[in-house]
């Protein structure tokens, strides 16, 4: 489906998009945000212990193994091959262990009839002890083999990766998930899912963004926040920056740091969900302003989205939402979007200096000449560390809307 053919669509399903956008629209790129751990170290080696034996002997030497080791030992790094013939070995490892003496040249030549097994990590096991075990096996009797070899500790993020690995370490499986960070395709089914209407979105809050700059409220930063409910997409809320309004549809020298685009939209989800549990309990309509966030709608735009009422005013505050915004937002924004249980975020403009979303080195973002000065970027959208995780991606309009400027040291 077209962007045209997807504005259509929507446009019947909610007539204030229809309203709102004016002229065609053209399909964005999405690029999935990559997290702290993808973008850190490719891999955390560690030391193995590996043997080797006749395949006869295989089976009564893993039992003997499963038998002797913890339950965490035995069954740690999956992603690694237990088994593996010799010529599924990486060369440099096939070729140091063949040259060793001539029964291991022996091995490594024609249909081989041994094998090479996993016994688990290096550090806590007993080589003596592992050896004597074995030795037990009839075939094993004497000069048990045990080697360590260096191999990644955790899983692999693609088949590329896990190919890499194979070559440079250790027959590898990718197991299609990604221990740092969202799984494949989970991201890969929710890019499905927004890529035909995300320039729709993106494109509003360029056109509020650019309406409060015009109109001296605030910086060229705007945001969308759209309810989506299998194939039916609704605007909940929509807000530009206004640090530069202050008071009610007064521009003055005065300005409230706090009414970012962001911030602004987060709060006028909450309001209508206030509006719709007031008038369910017939109480008197709320006094929904609230000047810290500068909440109440100062553009047109603004308020024919509020106006309407929110498609599901069920659940926690912004949960199962989709937020698009044109710049990357600041950190506190980008806590309120995950105190908010946003479900996904989409920028347009990276700030490497003071965006939280991003985990890429800052001072590798852009050519700024406060750039080299700049760290490695928070990654806020998905951290172990914090009780909330959701899906980023980066948004490039491919020329169709033209750029925001934002100094890089504003906190969007």
């Amino acid at each position: 489906m077209s962007s045209d053919d997807a504005k259509e669509v929507l446009a019947m399903q909610d007539p204030v998009v229809q309203q709102l956008l004016r002229g065609p629209v053209n399909h964005g790129v999405l690029i999935p945000l990559k997290t702290n751990l993808e973008l850190g170290d490719d891999h955390i080696c560690g030391r193995i212990l590996i043997t080797r034996m006749p395949v006869k002997c295989a089976n009564p030497a893993i039992s003997l193994l499963r038998s002797l080791l913890p339950e965490d030992i035995v069954k740690g790094l999956p992603h690694l091959r237990r088994c593996a013939k010799p010529y599924d070995l990486p060369v440099h490892l096939r070729t140091k262990f063949m040259n060793e003496n001539p029964q291991s040249r022996q091995i490594h030549t024609g249909k081989s009839t041994w094998i090479y097994v996993i016994i688990g990590p290096e550090q806590p096991l007993s080589r003596d002890e592992i050896a004597k075990a074995l030795s037990t096996i009839e075939g094993l009797e004497e000069d048990v083999f045990i080697r360590s070899v260096p191999v990644p500790m955790v899983a692999p993020t693609s088949q590329v990766q896990a190919a890499m690995w194979t070559q440079q370490f250790w027959p590898t499986v990718y197991r299609k998930n990604n221990p740092l960070g969202p799984h494949p395709s989970m991201v890969s089914r929710s890019t499905d899912e927004i890529t035909n209407d995300a320039t729709i979105w993106m494109a509003l809050a360029h056109r509020v963004a650019q309406q409060s700059r015009d109109a001296g409220y605030g910086e060229a930063i705007g945001a969308c926040i759209v309810h989506r409910d299998g194939e039916k997409t609704s605007v909940v809320a929509l807000a530009a920056d206004a640090r530069w309004q202050y008071g009610r549809g007064n521009a003055g020298d005065k300005g409230n740091p706090m009414a970012h685009a962001v911030l602004r939209a987060i709060s006028m989800v909450a309001q209508k969900l206030v509006r719709c549990e007031k008038r369910e309990q017939g109480a008197q309509p709320p006094v929904l302003e609230f000047e810290a966030f500068q909440d109440e709608p100062i553009l047109a735009d603004e308020k024919m989205v509020f106006d309407t009422e929110h498609p599901s005013p069920n659940g926690y505050l912004c949960h199962d939402l989709e937020l698009y915004v044109t710049h990357e937002p600041c950190v506190m924004c980008s806590m309120a979007i995950l105190h908010s249980r946003m479900g996904r975020v989409v920028f347009r403009h990276r700030m490497p200096l003071t965006g939280g979303l991003c985990a890429e080195d800052r001072g590798h973002a852009h050519s700024h000449p406060a750039g080299p000065q700049a760290g490695r970027g928070l990654g806020l959208f998905w951290r172990r560390e914090l009780n909330w995780t959701l899906l980023g991606w980066e948004w490039e309009s491919a020329g169709f809307l033209k750029p925001l400027l934002v100094d890089y040291e504003v906190h969007a």
